[in-house]
């Protein structure tokens, strides 16, 4: 079995660090009130890479997290990818200047594909395409409205693009720590040869053990949010877990 990287989930709404239930905005418990702190905590603990989306942009088209999360991609030392929101090539632009190791791309992959093909051309193995799905359909602008395309048919076209990962959620799971959708993930990482990070719902280490025993080699990084923050997971037993 290859290593997979444990990704934490550094969710900011109105400058404090969050988790939403499925992606509901009202279904919302606020972790800290100090994101940068948080995300240091994982960075102390041995994160390798941090998965931060500001839920504002990505639900309300607003910057009021901007200077917050450009400060998380100056300062950290590790591998910042930014998601939630990014739905120009300038946005891009933007946050790989200040730091950002990856920016995720979501809605825009449905609504604008030519301005992702174009941060891919632009900034190649840095663009990640975020799907974001329910009952295998793609779900868009934070998660508010279902479209009618299937996520392996948009999961081969944005590698066709170039992007150089995927992040896979199940939105039904998302926030509830009932489980991967480890099926689901690995039909994608089995549709494409770039990376895949699964994502949405990991509940305990068995989750991390079940998806490491059937995972593909470009499955290799699972973003875990809820479970680290309730301590229903803890970070050093799940690097254990993925790695040994």
């Amino acid at each position: 079995m290859h290593r997979i990287r444990i990704v934490p989930a550094v969710d900011i709404k109105g400058g404090h660090c969050v988790r939403l239930l499925r992606g509901e905005w009202q279904q919302e418990t606020v972790y800290s009130d100090n994101p940068m702190a948080t995300a240091w905590h994982w960075v102390r603990q041995g994160a390798e890479v941090l998965h931060v989306v500001d839920l504002d942009a990505a639900v309300q088209g607003t910057t009021v997290n901007s200077p917050l999360i450009e400060q998380l991609c100056r300062e950290l030392p590790v591998v910042v990818e930014v998601g939630g929101g990014v739905r120009s090539v300038e946005r891009a632009a933007q946050l790989l200047e200040a730091g950002a190791g990856r920016v995720v791309f979501g809605t825009s992959a449905l609504e604008n594909p030519e301005v992702v093909q174009e941060a891919c051309a632009r900034f190649p193995g840095r663009i990640v395409v975020g799907i974001d799905a329910r009952a295998g359909r793609v779900a868009i602008r934070g998660w508010k409205e279902q479209s009618d395309v299937d996520a392996l048919v948009l999961a081969r076209q944005v590698e066709a693009w170039g992007a150089a990962r995927i992040v896979y959620t199940d939105i039904a799971r998302d926030g509830t720590l009932a489980g991967l959708n480890v099926e689901a993930t690995v039909a994608v990482a089995q549709a494409v040869a770039i990376g895949v990070t699964a994502s949405g719902g990991v509940g305990s280490l068995a989750d991390v053990r079940r998806l490491r025993a059937v995972a593909p080699d470009n499955l290799d990084e699972i973003i875990i949010g809820r479970a680290l923050y309730s301590g229903a997971v803890d970070f050093s037993q799940a690097v254990r877990v993925a790695t040994a």
